[in-house]
């Protein structure tokens, strides 16, 4: 009777504990409606249902979906809501007509819808009192109306007071007076660096000062946002490229500094940010980046991202490459060879080194303009050696029919010397080498290498 007792209990605490989203949506009636949450940089399912024949629905979360949720309609249109605890109540025609959906309860909904429509408007305005600022200022057509002057920088405090004064009404402890400064500051960045750029200092700081180990920041849905702007900024702030890299080695620093404390949240944000610098060529502070986590003796690293960062310690630029010995299955031009035994008897100015093989897509899709470009990048001394991840011989021996540079496979896939040797985790890799196998670059595109050997051996041949 006791366990029955028990059972009942937990099953009626279940009910209480979860909340109501509910309401009409006229032009959606008989349409599915998805509530979806965020988890870090994914989202996940918390509810679904369908719109009945007059546009009535309703939907549940639990106390463990806390965080920023989405409706999404079969129009693929999404609305935003906080899951704070509180019931729900939404009414309008469509998620499409976003000017007709009004909160009938929920108060922090409320304040967060009110402050999602007015907050763009005042963003425009400052920044076109900005403009005007600098044009009364500067221009001598308007420069002797001091009157103008003076008015323009009282409507650009007044609107800076008239959010600060919206903000700091809302309730202490809500999830909404820590969410929208959030949203506020990633809203911003654009703004900030082409109307605004005397703020990019104090916005870069607000950057510096979140809490990524903070649950709210995880289940807001901002995460990447956060992270993406915050380098944005950085990288388009108009500093000197030098200077540029240690902002982004600061920020680095403050971020690992304050992950340490949880490892879950430290893996994920970094492989985020290891892959974001990656993607836009920024290769000094991603190699910053690997070093100083490799180098934290508080942290744990899962596999995968370790071998990853790893390779940046073992290959980073200016490191002598491994050598990688030819067996009998090496190809020039498409014919077997036995000339060349290494990398080093090849004996050429540079050396491409590419890892790819025939499954890759992102391969099939690279290797014509690799093949476009060869000649080209031959005629300045830069040779290519294609290390095939393949483990079907007569497939490798079938494709490189097509290559008119060396190649060379091992079958032995992720398991090839050559892919351990030089850290490979993923296809195409490239390593570009100047004679004594030092690295010069590690390339991410194609378009990459053709502008490297452009600017550094073709223009250094110019001058």
């Amino acid at each position: 009777m006791k366990k029955v007792t028990i059972v009942l209990f937990l099953m009626i605490s279940h009910v209480f504990s979860a909340q109501t989203i509910s309401g009409n949506l006229a032009m959606l009636s008989n349409q599915d409606l998805i509530l979806d949450g965020f988890n870090g940089f994914s989202t996940y399912s918390i509810a679904k249902t369908i719109i009945d024949e007059k546009g009535n629905f309703q939907l549940s979360y639990k106390n463990s979906d806390y965080g920023m949720g989405y409706l999404m309609s079969s129009d693929n249109q999404a609305f935003f809501v906080i899951l704070n605890g509180e019931d729900i109540e939404i009414t309008g025609s469509a998620f499409s007509l976003p000017e007709s959906i009004k909160i009938l309860k929920g108060k922090e909904n409320a304040l967060f819808e009110k402050y999602a429509k007015e907050q763009p408007k005042r963003e425009q305005a400052l920044s076109a009192w900005v403009y005007l600022d600098k044009l009364y200022a500067n221009d001598p057509i308007f420069k002797e109306n001091k009157t103008a002057s003076k008015n323009i920088q009282k409507e650009y405090k007044n609107l800076k007071k008239s959010d600060a004064l919206f903000l700091s009404k809302l309730p202490k402890e809500s999830f909404v007076n820590w969410f929208l400064p959030l949203r506020k500051l990633v809203s911003a960045v654009s703004i900030v660096a082409k109307y605004r750029p005397s703020e990019i200092t104090e916005t870069i700081a607000a950057f510096r000062n979140l809490d990524y180990t903070d649950h709210r920041l995880y289940k807001s849905g901002l995460l990447k946002d956060a992270i993406e702007g915050h380098f944005w900024l950085i990288e388009n702030s108009g500093k000197t490229p030098d200077t540029m890299v240690q902002e982004m080695k600061l920020s680095i620093d403050m971020m690992i500094d304050g992950l340490i404390k949880d490892q879950k949240k430290l893996n994920e944000i970094t492989n985020f940010l290891f892959d974001l610098l990656e993607r836009h060529s920024l290769f000094q502070a991603s190699e910053y980046l690997a070093l100083r986590v490799l180098n934290e003796r508080g942290c744990s690293l899962e596999s995968d991202l370790a071998k990853q960062l790893e390779s940046y310690r073992a290959m980073k630029k200016g490191n002598v490459a491994p050598e990688i010995n030819f067996g009998n299955s090496s190809f020039l031009n498409g014919v077997r060879q036995n000339q060349f035994t290494n990398l080093s008897s090849l004996n050429t100015e540079y050396t491409l080194v590419v890892f790819g093989a025939s499954w890759c897509p992102k391969c099939q899709e690279d290797f014509p303009r690799l093949i476009e470009n060869y000649s080209k990048w031959r005629n300045l001394g830069v040779e290519i050696v294609y290390i095939s991840l393949d483990t079907d011989q007569s497939v490798f021996e079938e494709k490189v029919k097509e290559y008119p540079f060396f190649a060379y496979c091992d079958y032995k896939k992720w398991e090839s010397t050559p892919a351990s040797d030089y850290y490979v985790s993923g296809t195409p890799t490239f390593y570009l080498l100047n004679k004594k196998r030092e690295i010069l670059v590690r390339p991410i595109s194609i378009e990459q290498i053709d502008s490297w050997v452009d600017f550094y051996i073709s223009g250094s041949e110019k001058k």
